[in-house]
């Protein structure tokens, strides 16, 4: 009875019972589990997630050198920009230079400012328009000169640029021994309170 018992035990485990005699009477020897085997190739279900990381990865990359492109910002003089207009013709600029004395106007309505920049070379100007309300503090026509202005936008067919961004270096300095701003001359200047 206890042989029909242990294999109807070994049955429910689901093991099958060894054919040859155990030594213990009553003790069944338990056939021994399959060994793995290890897959000598891929799965195509790895291989399609390895395909699918390496699509994602290359659009990931040329999202950045295509889409940075369009964001990417030339910064030149005024000298080179003049030189060579139409090759710099509706692309995102920045130019740096001086403010020639005595040509920024202000319109109304509608509301922008028009200046001209000129850099080292005098000859070589930019005629600029600027369509906000709002310049830089520091953003003055001085009749003397040396007011350093940096704009960003693009430049027309026309030859005029359009600037989305002014900004203006202040050429004045602080003084701490007099506790006095001074100009670039190193003449004291009043600074208007707002």
């Amino acid at each position: 009875m206890s042989t029909k018992l242990d294999q109807e035990l070994a049955d429910a485990i689901g093991t099958q019972a060894d054919e040859a005699p155990s030594s213990t009477p009553g003790v069944v020897k338990m056939a021994e589990p399959a060994q793995a085997t290890s897959p000598t190739t891929k799965s195509p279900r790895n291989l399609a997630l390895l395909v699918t990381l390496l699509v994602m990865v290359g659009a990931v990359v040329s999202l950045f050198l295509v889409g940075f492109k369009e964001a990417a910002i030339y910064a030149t003089a005024v000298d080179t920009l003049a030189k060579s207009k139409s090759e710099f013709v509706g692309r995102k600029v920045r130019v740096e230079g001086e403010l020639v004395p005595g040509t920024l106007v202000k319109r109304d309505q509608p509301c922008e400012y028009r200046f001209t920049v000129h850099g080292k070379d005098a000859e070589a100007k930019l005629p600029v328009r600027y369509a906000q309300c709002v310049i830089p503090d520091t953003f003055r026509d001085v009749p003397e000169g040396g007011v350093q202005v940096t704009v960003e936008g693009a430049l027309n067919k026309d030859g005029d640029f359009e600037a989305s961004l002014v900004m203006a270096k202040c050429a004045s300095k602080y003084d701490p021994s007099t506790h006095q701003m001074t100009d670039a001359k190193g003449a004291p200047v009043n600074m208007p309170i707002n």
